[in-house]
């Protein structure tokens, strides 16, 4: 009896230990971990002109961001690598490799992965994702502890990573397209770009499609979102063109 009252004791304390939330502070802290591991083990680039480039849309697009966002410690690094890919991480961390240029072929396109990228990080979707982890990680450490087998989960430490490395899901990819639309609008970003990044991005690879798409699916539908989204980005693009013209050159 005592053994099962044990037992029911470290499955309830174990449950609650598991059930805690992934904090923001916690993801951003990894999030820093990991984006200074990535600039020690992928080359980066030394060209002025890349860095420039990018820093001028990123900060355009920054700049329109909610004031909570204002103040976090941004920082942008260029990563050498052919991969048409690019990255937003909690605590305001860009990454973009040097294989995109080729594909989002002008400031408006780039402005539209970047503005598409900081959304993801607006939305909360890697503490979203880090959570819902952190919720199977419960459920299979409780079948471990009713099996009575298997080691403890450090749930916390795994549903940040998973948080921040797997994909967006549909949803979040949608929510990132529409929310970075407006973004870059504001920015004075012409959104009709979105398209067409979108449509230089299917044309790209062949049978084996760019990194970047694997994890952001580009398919009609989301063309299609993005079209019917248009009229209102376009408003809020002539507005933003009466004070700001962003000119930013590789």
């Amino acid at each position: 009896m005592k053994l099962i009252a044990l037992r029911i004791l470290f499955f309830i304390s174990l449950s609650f230990y598991l059930l805690a939330c992934v904090s923001s502070q916690q993801l951003e802290k990894i999030s820093q971990e990991q984006f200074n591991q990535m600039r020690k083990q992928i080359p980066l680039s030394k060209k002025v002109t890349d860095r420039q480039y990018v820093e001028c849309i990123t900060n355009a697009v920054i700049a329109e961001l909610p004031e909570i966002y204002l103040n976090l410690n941004w920082e942008v690094e260029i990563f050498k690598d052919k991969s048409v890919n690019a990255f937003a991480m909690p605590g305001g961390k860009v990454g973009i490799y040097t294989g995109l240029f080729k594909t989002a072929k002008n400031q408006n396109q780039l402005a539209a992965v970047i503005g598409h990228e900081i959304a993801h990080v607006t939305l909360n979707h890697s503490l979203e994702r880090a959570n819902r982890e952190m919720a199977k990680q419960s459920g299979l450490a409780i079948g471990q502890i009713i099996g009575i087998s298997g080691d403890v989960i450090d749930a916390v430490a795994i549903g940040a990573d998973i948080g921040l490395m797997m994909p967006y899901g549909r949803a979040q990819e949608g929510e990132a397209d529409l929310l970075g639309l407006k973004y870059m609008a504001s920015a004075g970003f012409d959104p009709r770009a979105a398209v067409q990044l979108w449509q230089n991005m299917s044309k790209v690879g062949g049978d084996s499609p760019p990194e970047f798409l694997s994890t952001h699916p580009s398919n009609s539908k989301r063309i299609t979102d993005l079209s019917d989204l248009m009229p209102e980005a376009i408003a809020i693009y002539d507005q933003a063109r009466r004070s700001k013209a962003p000119n930013c050159q590789r």
